[in-house]
């Protein structure tokens, strides 16, 4: 965040899939932005079937990696710096005793997992993504498995990405061994996957650096007075008085105590009780001041990745060589020319934020007008819905007669094409490929 210094038995065997939770869960899931845990969107019994006749033939994904580690330590240096001053000059507060050495496990634990790595939570998320994947579409790795059609697994190179797809496509050959042999090793497509740090995003890159309305936005969302309001409300949970006063830049100090908070549910695994109390970082953030982060870290996103300013594609026109790929690989299927019964891609939030904005998925429809800012209160966009870890697009894609029907499922939630797309029926997940194509002006 911006400182401010500048059908197969699914009963028993999907619950055995869905997350299991633990304290460190938010129950109020908006306050950890992007950071917040995965969770499907949909009981798989709830999906609709397919119209009479239609089998699966292919299925396709992008997928955030899994939860994972801080990607530096620059929030737990600063953090325990101050704390390691505030104890030896007797200012902490009775709960702030228990803030250092709870960093400090937090910390040593990411340290061992390794700064930006998969958790195991994350690990265990891309498990239990792709066992659902494998029960949802039964008949189709049935069928992969039994003409040995071949799973194109892509990844944008990154570490957590490609732990990621590993993780995944482990746990398709776990769940069927037949699968192993015709899962492809992961390659890297960093023009796919990897967009804004590549060729494709210097137009991008040009707007976060040097955008000077980008600039303005943020900043005068930040520097109202509510954010040092939260700043010293979390400060003075774990420091007196007169130490806070000494702190130069509370923002800067409260906004690391929240990265801490908001990375630690991605860590329970690692807590000593993962069980039970997890690493209890809500202890030291009242809920309203990390809602309030929350919406700060929520608005750099919006403004950064999202639909951004009203009258602008900057921030997601670029995500449109992943969306081509989605269709290119269903037209490859239809036409006959492609031998693939799964496309497996993984990758970031910088990649699925704008693929979400640009295809008008759920929260992502609405961009801000400028000189008004986007706010909770009036725009539905939120990083732990549209982002979370493990968040994921899928097309499943059916076949009949020639006729092709594709269902999407963002965060395994059945989820409409956008507004002018026509499903094959009223209120039906199905839309034909030719009408996806009209309607994303591919015809």
């Amino acid at each position: 965040m911006r400182r401010l210094t500048p059908a197969l038995a699914l009963g028993a065997l999907l619950l055995t899939a869905l997350p299991a939770h633990a304290a460190d869960d938010p129950p109020h899931r908006e306050s950890y932005g992007t950071k917040a845990p995965y969770e499907p969107g949909q009981n798989p019994r709830a999906y609709q079937q397919p119209p009479a006749g239609y089998t699966a033939v292919f299925t396709e994904n992008a997928s955030r990696h899994g939860s994972r580690a801080a990607t530096g330590s620059e929030d737990g240096d600063l953090v325990l710096g101050l704390w390691d001053r505030a104890q030896a000059e007797d200012q902490l507060t009775g709960r702030g005793e228990e803030f250092g050495p709870t960093v400090r496990a937090l910390t040593a634990a990411m340290e061992k997992v390794g700064y930006g790595n998969l958790s195991e939570r994350g690990r265990q998320e891309m498990r239990d993504t792709a066992t659902r994947t494998e029960q949802r579409l039964p008949t189709l790795f049935a069928k992969i498995a039994d003409e040995g059609e071949k799973i194109d697994v892509v990844s944008s190179g990154q570490g957590r990405a490609v732990d990621s797809a590993g993780e995944y496509t482990g746990a398709l050959a776990a769940a069927d061994p037949a699968l192993k042999p015709l899962i492809a090793p992961t390659r890297t497509d960093k023009d796919l996957l990897y967009f804004h740090k590549a060729a494709g995003g210097a137009a991008y890159r040009d707007y976060i650096a040097n955008d000077q309305r980008l600039k303005d936005t943020l900043n005068a969302i930040t520097d109202q007075p509510r954010t040092q309001e939260a700043a010293h409300s979390v400060l003075r949970r774990i420091f007196k008085q007169p130490f806070v006063d000494g702190i130069s830049d509370q923002v800067g100090a409260a906004q690391a105590i929240y990265n801490l908070y908001a990375i630690a549910p991605a860590m329970t695994e690692e807590s000593p009780d993962p069980d039970g109390s997890g690493w209890g970082m809500d202890r030291y953030i009242s809920r309203s001041d990390a809602a309030w982060f929350g919406y700060l870290s929520d608005a750099e996103d919006f403004y950064e990745k999202g639909p951004g300013f009203s009258g602008s594609d900057i921030t997601y026109k670029m995500a449109g060589v992943l969306l081509d790929d989605f269709f290119r690989q269903v037209e490859a299927k239809r036409a006959g020319t492609s031998d693939l019964g799964a496309e497996l891609r993984f990758t970031h939030a910088e990649e699925i934020i704008p693929l979400a904005a640009l295809m008008g998925l759920p929260g992502s429809t609405r961009p801000a007008t400028p000189g008004e800012p986007y706010t909770y209160a009036d725009n539905p966009w939120r990083g732990a819905s549209v982002a979370p870890l493990g968040a994921n697009v899928q097309w499943d894609v059916y076949e009949k007669d020639g006729r092709y029907l594709v269902r999407m499922l963002y965060n395994e939630r059945e989820t409409p094409f956008k507004a002018g797309c026509r499903p094959i029926t009223e209120h039906s997940a199905f839309y034909d490929l030719d009408e996806l194509e009209r309607c994303f002006g591919r015809a």
